[in-house]
């Protein structure tokens, strides 16, 4: 039985992962949360007795080792993190807290015979574009706000691990992923929640910022098939959607697919943290698919014909 842990596990994506990883009775998942952004009720609905979810933070190296120690891990998907723009803009100091979990997680790794550590970076890293689409080994990394320096700090630890003490790893830079559980803190879910509460949306500057959008199942889809297929190891993969699509676009698509009333609203631009654009070269994520992904018009009437945003929480 492989025995593996996922950080952030009450999270948005990590909870997907989670509920994949445990339909197999060969693998055994401890969830780690510590539940300041991630929900309870984001745990496995299911009632199998190959998963455990325990309270912990992760950037506390006497709470994160007691569970590894106790544990002695396969695999290790750490996904725990301060996110959303906002957030980690008001809180820059406890973004750079999660360096030290990531020093915690690979220290007690390389320690305890983990095999490999699957780490969740962020498009951020590439900062504003100076090429597109953005490419995981050519495209430079040049953002400064807070949150994108740790994740590539994080990979730069990952890289150095493995250098040093052959601790291998997968490094996933996750574009912007959305689906059934994501907070409101992010675009899509934002966007949704105030459209079919016919409320205003609001949008930063004037909507020209382009995105592309991934399906939270297309995202973990990708990810378990590198975990699985041992593939993608030492490498890093983007993991994101190909078609960009302004913010304005957006918000009116939103609005014509639910039959919203909803006007929109511009609000001043956004100091740090809003690229004008962001696209992934996402031909790695594809080869690994090996499908279609799921077009953006037909996410979002999934999404909506799920009613959980119905009314906002």
């Amino acid at each position: 039985m492989a025995k593996i842990l996922i950080t952030g596990g009450a999270g948005f994506v990590a909870s997907h992962l989670a509920d994949k990883l445990i339909e197999d009775k060969s693998n055994f998942v401890v969830i780690v949360d510590n539940l300041s952004t991630g929900k309870k009720e984001n745990l496995p609905k299911k009632s199998k007795d190959n998963w455990v979810f325990i309270k912990a933070d992760a950037n506390e190296y006497r709470e994160i080792s007691e569970i590894m120690l106790g544990h002695k891990f396969d695999y290790v998907f750490h996904y725990a993190a301060l996110v959303g723009v906002l957030r980690t803009q008001a809180h820059p100091v406890k973004v750079l807290r999660d360096i030290e979990g990531i020093k915690h997680i690979l220290n007690i790794s390389k320690s305890t015979g983990v095999k490999r550590v699957y780490f969740s970076s962020s498009s951020e890293v590439y900062g504003e574009p100076v090429e597109l689409p953005q490419h995981e080994l050519t495209t430079p990394l040049n953002s400064r706000v807070p949150y994108a320096v740790v994740k590539n700090v994080g990979e730069a630890f990952l890289r150095s691990y493995q250098q040093e003490f052959g601790l291998e790893y997968t490094i996933f830079r996750f574009f912007n992923t959305y689906g059934a559980r994501q907070s409101k803190d992010f675009v899509m879910s934002k966007f949704l929640y105030a459209a079919l509460n016919n409320r205003d949306i609001t949008i930063y500057g004037d909507g020209s910022q382009t995105r592309t959008f991934c399906y939270v199942e297309d995202n973990v889809g990708a990810c378990l098939k590198a975990f699985y297929e041992n593939k993608i190891v030492n490498e890093v993969i983007n993991i994101g959607g190909e078609s960009e699509i302004t913010m304005l676009e957006l918000a009116n698509l939103i609005i014509e697919l639910s039959g919203s009333s909803s006007k929109i609203i511009h609000l001043p631009k956004l100091k740090d943290g809003d690229m004008t654009r962001r696209c992934p070269d996402n031909s790695k994520m594809k080869d690994l698919l090996d499908r279609e992904m799921l077009p953006l018009k037909e996410g979002i009437l999934k999404l909506l014909e799920s009613k959980q945003f119905v009314t906002a929480v």
